[in-house]
This record gives structure tokens, sequence and C-alpha cells, in this order.
């Protein structure tokens, strides 16, 4: 709220405030003065004295009252015609009220009117002259005869109590009140103090004792009588009236130290009795007052009504004001409020502290304003913590090597995340939404998954399994770095599971190049052993068959000595390429650790280079080398050996298709590549390629396309990058579906410290 709102909202509270004070002030004054004037009315002396006086006051305030009643007027239809939320209602509210105040005031005062005029006329009457004298007449004759009966009774009582001790006449005293009908009995000394009592005073702590005066009185006169509760000015009914004797006990003997005795007898008097004494006492003074001013009286009567009348009436209009006003206010502050939640403003809301059920309703609107307003924000919250749990969730997705999928109960693609897409060298995200047995490069692939889940939704609840796992092999087709197509085969270990969404969860891992190193352990083990056990029996075998040839030679025929020279040699020359081949086992099997150092791959390259010189080979090498390459960690020994293997490989291949031509060489290229900070070596030839089951196999040991080759080649050169940490992928070179040769790359990290330098 701005200052000039809270400076508007300010004044217009301390104007109310004032108008509500005014009018409160006003409609007090008129209420005392009206009450005022009632006494006046009832009261000759003040009448005579102050009647003319409030009767003008009153008038003034009526005035007042029926200005303030025109200023509330015009402010509601001044609100009216501006169309002020609210109005209408406010008009009713204060039609209702004042035609509630008015109607049966006017009613009541037509019927007063008349009354007051006519009864006015008959209190004046001869006869009630003579009924209110004769009523009081007859109310002082009976209450004279009730006390002569109740004085003659104490008289006797006092006479049997006089022989009676103070210690023994508690029941005797008792039985005096019975047989006389009394109220009370009280036995009383001289000195004021209570001997006993019977009736209602037993039960007082203090009763009360007569005076000093009464006690000397009847002592002198033996009995004295008087009557309580009917003096002029008390209320009917408020205190009883009752008929009192006091009367002298005679007893001489019984006395103590000479202290005389008195009985005092109390009766109350009928109420019905009183009542009618004191009304016809109180109607006779009204009478003979009235009666001095009787045409004055009539007026008075008439001018109070009529004053009383317009005070009712405009009061009435008043309060239908204030309190219709007071009414739609609560109705106004809910009425703005719900217009506001509407709108989606849950900001705090106005109530009003007021104790009726209207303001309370506000207050509960505002409470529940309140709990909606921090009911949103904790929704807000939730959702805040939903979306960073999420963002979390789908970061450590992210950022996963391992591929996942969810997929639909039909195997729809659900979602994906960036390790899928890594591992299986396509745009899964285009692809959600459709099934995976419809995407052609992975259709064996999903419908292999598709019949894991169908399996494991059938029997792996009843074998209380929770997860399924199964390993997959399959090939795709993906562009290299060079942006040529490349074909690889990957080899994929994956787990299902069912989600609670009633979708299917897969996690896949490429597990390819831990195959491959269980598959080249083994085989280095394989190789050990044939090493071991082939190399032994070599030589023993080469030893006889030389010195067969120097015990026969001389001793043999022509024909035979030829025989026996060529079987000899044979024998020689297969013995030694049977070492060849368990030298090459041992060596791949006895492949030392990697001394890894910064080197630079392309003088490596260049060195290696120098000795394949075009005039001594059949195939040429084009080298394509990145100045940009950064050194990186290898060792040279051993790279060396991978240079050869590869250039030899793809020399072979070349030839074996029939390509050996300058137009066709081995190229050999190095690459920087920025955006992994990787060094790529890459070895093209222009052979026939690879069949799909020997790409899948090509680094496993005697998996060859030669004819003479021994399948260790590549076998090495794999062991190489594995203990180098360098990725090895070989891959068909293809062109509009014709296969031009083959392609073998190999990812280098740099050195790290040049890496920095260079970033």
């Amino acid at each position: 709220m701005s200052a000039t709102g809270a400076e508007a909202s300010r004044k217009s509270k301390a104007l109310r405030w004032t108008i509500g004070f005014g009018l409160t002030a006003m409609v007090a004054v008129g209420l005392v003065l009206m009450f005022l004037l009632t006494q006046a009315t009832s009261n000759r002396v003040l009448y005579e004295r102050n009647y003319q006086v409030l009767f003008a006051v009153n008038v003034v305030v009526a005035v007042l009252l029926l200005l303030a009643i025109a200023w509330i007027a015009w402010r509601l239809v001044k609100r009216l015609r501006q169309k002020k939320f609210g109005s209408r209602l406010l008009v009713k509210l204060a039609a209702v009220f004042a035609l509630a105040g008015f109607a049966p005031g006017v009613l009541i005062y037509v019927v007063s009117y008349q009354f007051v005029s006519r009864s006015i006329e008959s209190w004046f009457d001869v006869e009630v002259e003579g009924a209110l004298a004769a009523g009081l007449n007859l109310g002082r004759t009976t209450l004279e005869a009730l006390s002569a009966d109740l004085e003659g009774k104490t008289r006797t009582a006092a006479a049997q109590l006089a022989d009676k001790a103070d210690v023994t006449v508690a029941l005797p005293l008792e039985r005096a009140r019975d047989a006389m009908g009394a109220d009370d009995l009280q036995l009383w000394r001289a000195s004021g103090r209570l001997v006993a009592a019977a009736g209602e005073s037993r039960y007082q702590l203090t009763p009360e004792m007569p005076t000093p005066q009464q006690f000397r009185a009847a002592r002198s006169q033996r009995a004295i009588t008087w009557i309580e509760g009917l003096d002029e000015g008390l209320v009917p009914g408020a205190t009883p009236a009752r008929i009192k004797v006091l009367a002298l006990i005679n007893s001489a003997a019984v006395g103590t130290l000479g202290e005389a005795r008195y009985l005092l007898a109390g009766k109350v008097l009928p109420t019905t009795l009183v009542e009618n004494a004191l009304a016809v006492t109180q109607a006779n003074r009204e009478y003979q007052e009235r009666a001095l001013a009787r045409e004055g009286l009539r007026r008075m009567y008439i001018g109070t009504l009529t004053l009383s009348l317009f005070m009712a009436v405009f009061g009435g209009v008043l309060l239908a004001v204030v309190m219709g006003n007071q009414i739609a206010r609560p109705l106004l502050v809910l009425a703005d409020g719900v217009r506001e939640v509407a709108a989606g403003d849950l900001s705090p809301k106005a109530s009003l502290r007021g104790k009726d059920e209207l303001d309370g309703l506000t207050r509960s609107f505002a409470d529940m304003t309140q709990q909606l307003l921090e009911a949103r924000q904790a929704v807000h919250t939730s959702m805040a913590q939903t979306n960073a749990a999420r963002a979390h969730l789908q970061t450590i997705l992210d950022n996963l090597t391992t591929g996942v999928l969810v997929l639909a109960p039909d195997g729809t693609i659900v979602s994906s995340n960036p390790g899928a897409t890594r591992i299986l060298k396509l745009p899964l995200a285009v692809y959600e939404g459709r099934r995976l047995v419809d995407i052609e490069e992975l259709a064996a692939f999903g419908q292999a998954v598709q019949q894991q889940f169908e399996a494991f939704l059938a029997y792996g609840r009843e074998r209380n399994l929770d997860h399924w796992q199964q390993s997959f092999e399959l090939g795709n087709t993906s562009l290299d770095p060079t942006g040529r197509p490349s074909n690889t085969t990957i080899t994929l270990i994956a787990r299902g599971a069912e989600l609670p969404s009633n979708q299917n969860l897969l996690v896949f891992d490429d597990i390819s190049e831990v195959v491959s190193a269980q598959r080249a352990q083994a085989w280095g083990e394989v190789a050990r052993r044939l090493a071991h056990e082939i190399k032994n029996p070599l030589t023993p075998i080469q030893l006889s068959a030389e010195r067969l040839e120097m015990k026969l030679t001389g001793k043999l025929a022509a024909t035979e000595q030829t025989l026996l020279a060529k079987s000899v040699k044979t024998i020689v020359d297969q013995v030694e390429a049977m070492k060849r081949l368990v030298n090459e086992f041992r060596d791949y099997a006895r492949l030392p650790a990697a001394e890894l150092r910064a080197l630079d791959l392309n003088a490596l390259v260049q060195e290696v280079l120098n000795l394949y010189a075009p005039d001594h080979a059949q195939v040429p090498i084009l080298a394509e080398l990145d100045p940009a390459c950064l050194p990186v960690l290898g060792d040279p020994q051993q790279l060396r050996q991978v240079l050869h293997n590869l250039l030899q490989n793809a020399q072979d291949a070349t030839v074996s298709a029939g390509r050996a031509s300058p137009e066709h060489p081995v190229l050999l290229r190095t690459r920087w590549l920025p955006g992994t900070q990787r060094v790529r070596l890459s070895v093209q030839d222009s052979g026939t390629g690879f069949p799909d089951h020997i790409l899948k196999r090509a680094f496993e040991p005697y998996v060859t396309t030669k004819d003479k080759g021994t399948g260790l080649g590549l076998a090495v050169v794999k062991k190489i990058a594995d203990e180098h940490g360098t990725r090895v992928e070989i891959t068909n070179r293809l062109q509009d579906g014709q296969v031009l040769g083959a392609q073998v790359s190999l990812s280098f990290s740099v050195e790290r410290a040049q890496t920095h330098q260079t970033t």
C-alpha cells in the first residue's frame, strides 16, 4: 500500500470514528433527556420547574438527529449513484430497519393518543375518587384488625412464658409460635441479648433487635404494635410487609438480677393485601396531584408521547443506517477478498475484529486465504524441490556412462539419457514416442528386449525376481570423426526391471572392451602354453634331421641322396617356421608393460615411414600429419610395433584386392581433436574390407583374412592399445553401399601439462 493510500485510509477511519461518536453522543443525550421528561410527567414539582426546558432540549436533539439522518441518506444516494459495490445492499438494509421502526411507532402512537386522551378524562370521575377513599379506609381497618389480633395472642403467650427459665424456654417458645400462628417469635432481655428464637430468626446469625425506644414503650404500655414494609416509596414485593408486637413478660422470680424479658412476635402480611394497600395509596396520591392540573396533564402526556414517537422513529432510522452499515461492511470486505482471490491474489486479506458472526466470517476468510497462500507456497516449494531433485537425477543420468531407457509396456521409448545415445550411437531423443523394434538399426535388439520383459513379467514375479539380466551383441553404422561411415560391433550387458508407473526400465552398458580384454587374456594364456609346449620338441626334431643327413651322406645313391637332402631341408624349414610362430605367440603373451612418456606422434610416424621407402614398397604410403597435434603419452617401442603391424596389414590387404597402385595408396593420418583433447591416428587401406563375422572379432588371436597370416597382428595392436588406455576401432569404409577398404583408428590422450597450456 502506498503512503497516499495509507493516509487516506487513516483519514477515512478517523472520520467514521468521529461520526459514530457524535451520533452516539446525541442518541445518549436524547435518551437521558427523554428519561428526565418522563420523570417530569410523574413528578408534579419537577414538571412545574423543568418540563418546558426538557421538552425544548429534546426537540433540539430530535432536529439534530433528523439532520444526521438526512446527511447519511444523502451519502447513501451518492454512493448508489456512483455505483459502488454494496450500495444497494446498504439502501435495502437501511430501508428495512427504518420501516421496521417507523410503522410500529406510528401504530402505537395512534392507539396511545386515543387511549391517553380518553383515559385522562376518566381519571377524574367522582365515583373514582369515592372508590379510592373507600379503599384506603378498608385497608386501614383490615391492618388494624390484624394488629389487634396478633397483639392479643402475643400477650397470652407472654403470660404463658412468665414462669419459664431461660434454659428451658426454647420448646415452650416453639409451641407458642405454632399456637398463635406467628411466623417468628423471639425472647429478648432488656439489655438487648437474644435469649431464644423460634421460626425464621432461629437460623439468622444476627436477628434484628428492637430499638431501645421500643423496649421502653413496651415496658410502659405492656405491649406495642407496629407494621414494617408499608412505608411510602417501597417497591411492592421487595421486602415482605409484616406486623410486629413487642410484649413485656412479667416474672420477678425467673429474671436474672432483676433484668426484664420481652417477647417479640412477627407475622408476614398477605402479599395481595400489601400490594392492594400500596396501590390504592399510590393511586389516591396521583389522583389528587393530577386533579390539580387536568388540562396541563393532558397536554404534557400528548406532547411527551409525540416527542417519544419522533425520537423513536429518528433513532430507529439512525440505527437502521448504522446497523445496515455494520452488517454490510463485513460483506463488502468479503466481496473484495473474494474478487482478489478469484484474480489469483492470495495476499493477506482485511478482517474485522468484532465478535459477531459476520466479523468472524471475515477472519475465517482471511485465515482461509492465508492457508491457501501457505499451501500454494508449500506447493511451489515442493515443486521447486521436485524440480531440483529431478534436475539432480537428470544430471546424474546425463553423466552416467551407462545407458538408461524408460519403455512403455509395448516397447515405446518414453525417455533416454545421453549415455544410451553414446553407447548405441543413435539420436534416441529423436525416437522418443516410437517403439524400439520400429527403429531399423535396433530392431533385433528391441525384439530381444521385449521378449525378455514379457518373460520376466510372466514368470519373474512367481520366482520373486526383481529384474532380469542378459548380454546382447549388436552392430551399427555410425560416422567417425572424419564424417565417414563406420561399422562397429558392440557387446551390451542389459538389465531390466518394472517401474511403479507400469513402465519398464532398461539399463545397459557397453562391455565390448571388457569382453575383448577377457578374450585377449585368454588368448595370451593359450599362446604362453602353446609356446612352451611346442618350442621344446622343435630343436630335437631339427637336430635329429640334420644328424640323419650327416650320417647318411655318401652312403646312398644319388637319387636317394637328393631325396634325403630335400626331406631334411623341408623339415628344417618347417621347424624354423614353427619357431617363428612360437616366438610370435611368446611375444604376444609376454608383451612388457608400457612405459608411458611424452612423445611427438608425428615424429614417430615419420621415423617409421623412413623404413617404407617408395622404391621398396608394393603399395605406396601417403601420410597426412596434423601439425596441431600435441605430444601424447606412449611407449615409443610398442607404438613402432603398432605402426608396423598396421602398415603391413594395410599393404597386404591392398595387394590381395589387386589394387596395388599409386592410385590406391595406404593413407596414414593424424588429427588433433580439440573437443575431446585427444590425438587420433588412423590407417586406411584399399582392400576388400572385413566380413561381418570377422569384423566383430578382428582383434582376437587367430582371426585373419590372410591365407598365410597368424592373426596376431591386430591382437598385438589391441593389447598395446589397452596398455596405453587407448580406444582402438576397426571399421569398413563405405561409399554408396560399396566397401572401399578398412580403417583402423587409435585415439591417444595428450600430456596433461600440454592440455592445460593449450587451454
